[in-house]
């Protein structure tokens, strides 16, 4: 019972807002202004339901390529990744032979000292 009465009370409260907000001559206007827009568009596209079909297939077209786009971008990501896991353990090897070459030299140029 308290939940309907809590529903309620959020609509009311939503309706006086909104009818207190209509005092204002500016906000009245903007509101009318924006219902004929939005009635008009309505009509128009109730008038030629054919442009709605063609946009939407645009937009379900250009976020499907999107989709795709990004699916080869992750992929390609995805085997780089892969070539650095597996060139990693080569580098390391090559710094430590690096590594050991120098320090090697160094012993030999201190034991000639």
């Amino acid at each position: 019972m308290s939940s309907s009465k809590f529903w309620k009370g959020i609509i009311i409260g939503a309706v006086a807002g909104g009818v207190i907000s209509l005092l204002d001559r500016t906000t009245r206007n903007s509101v009318l202004e924006n219902c004929h827009k939005v009635t008009g568009k309505v009509s128009y596209y109730a008038k030629h339901p054919g442009e709605v079909v063609e946009y939407v297939k645009e937009s379900t077209g250009k976020i499907r390529s999107t989709i795709e786009e990004v699916g080869e971008e992750v992929s390609f990501i995805a085997e780089k990744i892969e070539e650095l896991r597996e060139i990693t353990p080569q580098v390391v090897d090559v710094v430590m032979d690096t590594k050991e070459a120098f320090v090697d030299k160094e012993n030999d140029l201190e034991r000639e000292r």
